[in-house]
Formats: C-alpha cells, structure tokens, sequence
C-alpha cells in the first residue's frame, strides 16, 4: 500500500512538471504560482469536508502537528514548489524532474536528524540503485537538440534553483513524516500545509496591485492549467503524506520522486525528444523500475 500511494503521488507530480511547462507559456509565474496555492487550499479544504462527512471517528485537533504540517506547507509547499517553477522554466521539465528525483537524498538526512529513522543496508542499497539510475537518465551534452538545451547561465542557475528545490522538497517531506508517526492526518496536513504557504506567498509579494492586474488580464488558459497544477500538486502530497503511515519516510519520498519514470516518455513522443534523451535514458529508467519492484517485494 505504501509503493502504491506513493506511485499515485509521483504521478501527480509528474503531471505537474507537464503542466508547468504549458502553464508558464500562458501566464507569469508569481501569478500562476497565486493561483497555484488558492486552488491548493480550496481543493484540500473540499476534500476535508467530504472526509469529516465519511469519517467515523471524529476529529481531533492537535495543535503541535497541525504546526508541523503548516512548517512543511512554508518549507516543502512555499519554498519547494516555487524554486520548480522556476527550475522547470530555466532547465526544461526532463532536467528539472532529474533534479526533483534527488530529494530523497536529503529526505534520507532529515528523516534521521529529526526523526531517528534508520534504514537497513539492504534499504540503502536499493536507494543508492534508484538514485544511480536517476543520475544516469540525465541527458547527455551534444546532439541535434541543442538548441533546445540551456545556456550556460541558465544551466547555473536553473541547478542553484534544483538545489533549492529538492533541499525543501526533502526537509519537508521529513516534517510531515514527523507529523504522521503520531496524527494520521493526511488531508488536514495537506490543507493546513497550503493554508501556511499562501499566507507566505500573500506577505512576500511586493506590489499585490499588479499581480491582481495580471490576473484579471491573464488567459484563460493559462488560469486553468495553474489550477489544473493546483490540484495535482495537493493530490500528490496528500498521497505521499498518506505513503508515510506505511513505510518509512526516505522510502516513500523515493518512490514519489521517481518523476522520470512518468516524464521521460511524455518528452520524447510529445516533445519529439527535443532535450535529447537517449538510450542512456532507458537504462536509468531500467534501474530506477528495478529498485522500485525490489523495494515492493520487502
């Protein structure tokens, strides 16, 4: 159950990187990205309300989880998700999936420091063999899609912004994970988690006038693929938060992280493999699969 979760999880946010990609050609991102948590607290909310009307137990609100969801939400939602827009807008969604797939590593770092979680040998082995696969489908320099590949500005900043992104991504995956071990509150987790983000994203915008405008002007393309982002994005953590209550936080968070899996085929038959992905590729994939139905087997 736990593989499985977080497989639905890895989808949703490999949707996203698609998403993303077509979004950001309609609309700004700090606009798109408003749009983006707004649907995020609407969606999480209407799913909480149908949960509280199917639930049998009632409700009980623990204050010191709600708080760790809502850090996440700041860390992992705020920080994380926004550094993938703009990495996915410098690298490309193939580069930046390859950088969203190392955040288990530091998910791995922060699961043992603020949780004391410990994998076993055979646990890391699999990990190593899944992050060596993810590694190995990054695409090569040099070919016919060149032009199509970043300059060399862009590489550096769009890998600082990867960096970022996965640093939060893993953090926050560590603190919902703490979270879970004591309040199996997964839709409740991802609301309060976008609740915190939106407030942060409505305090750090400088000039609400003009994005107002922006939205007001913007198509209506573009305001439905961000909204479209919106939901998968809290699909997904709903999902991996809910993988957590199965298996242990690192694990859960590789599995969610495996993106290429989902991406690498969308970008040779959609893009018509314009970021040069090769054979290399599907050997990586082939590595990242075997890892994934080992780790089921367990």
């Amino acid at each position: 159950m736990g593989v499985f979760l977080a497989l639905l999880s890895m989808l949703c946010f490999a949707s996203n990187i698609i998403i993303s990609r077509y979004a950001m050609a309609q609309m700004k991102i700090e606009p798109g990205f408003l749009v983006v948590l707004v649907v995020n607290v609407l969606f999480a909310a209407g799913l909480f309300g149908v949960e509280l009307l199917l639930r049998s137990a009632p409700f009980e609100l623990r204050w010191r989880e709600a708080g760790l969801f809502a850090l996440a939400g700041i860390v992992g939602t705020y920080l994380g998700r926004r550094l993938l827009f703009d990495t996915v807008r410098l690298l490309g969604p193939a580069r930046a999936s390859v950088f969203h797939s190392s955040a288990p590593v530091f998910t791995l770092i922060a699961a043992w420091l603020l949780v004391g979680e410990r994998l076993g040998g055979y646990e890391l082995a699999l990990m190593a063999l899944v992050m060596t696969g993810l590694w190995i489908t990054q695409p090569a320099a040099g070919g016919a899609a060149d032009a199509h590949r970043p300059s060399g500005a862009a590489l550096r900043r769009g890998m600082l912004m990867g960096i970022l992104t996965v640093a939060g991504f893993g953090v926050g995956n560590a603190i919902r994970g703490l979270a879970m071990r004591s309040w199996s509150e997964a839709v409740f987790g991802a609301l309060a988690g976008s609740l915190a983000a939106l407030a942060c994203q409505l305090a750090t915008t400088r000039d609400h006038r003009r994005v107002l405008g922006e939205l007001r002007t913007a198509s209506t393309a573009g305001i439905v693929l961000y909204a479209a982002s919106g939901i998968a994005t809290v699909c997904g953590s709903i999902f991996i938060v809910s993988a957590m209550a199965h298996m242990e936080i690192a694990l859960a968070a590789l599995v969610t992280h495996t993106t290429p899996l989902a991406i690498f085929p969308v970008s040779v038959l959609v893009y018509r493999n314009r970021e040069g992905l090769t054979l290399r590729t599907a050997l990586g994939a082939g590595c990242v699969l075997t890892g994934i139905v080992l780790l089921a087997i367990r």
